[in-house]
């Protein structure tokens, strides 16, 4: 039996450019996982979320990614079918 992705993940960080190019990921990531946490707070599923932004449950699904970060604007429109505020936060490094 091979290895789990979860131990080849971590092999993979221990390489320094592997480990760079994830890292630089975490903003978008970070921003994924807000979505998705008011999208939960708000009890919807992604195709009713898009129903709410005037939009497909596949531009959902994308925005939520975590491929590409989204623009202000959707995810204030995001934040608005949620019942969330948007608030942005920059901390010291």
């Amino acid at each position: 039996m091979g290895k789990t992705l979860a131990q080849k993940k971590r092999q993979w960080l221990k390489e320094r450019d592997y480990r760079a190019e994830y890292e630089s990921q975490e903003p978008a990531f970070q921003v994924a996982r807000a979505l998705i946490a008011a999208r939960a707070r708000a009890g919807l599923n992604q195709e009713a979320l898009a129903k709410k932004m005037g939009t497909t449950q596949s531009a959902v699904a994308r925005i939520e990614s975590g491929r590409n970060l989204p623009s202000m604007k959707t995810i204030q429109r995001y934040a608005e079918a949620t019942g969330s505020r948007l608030s942005l936060e920059l901390l010291p490094a």
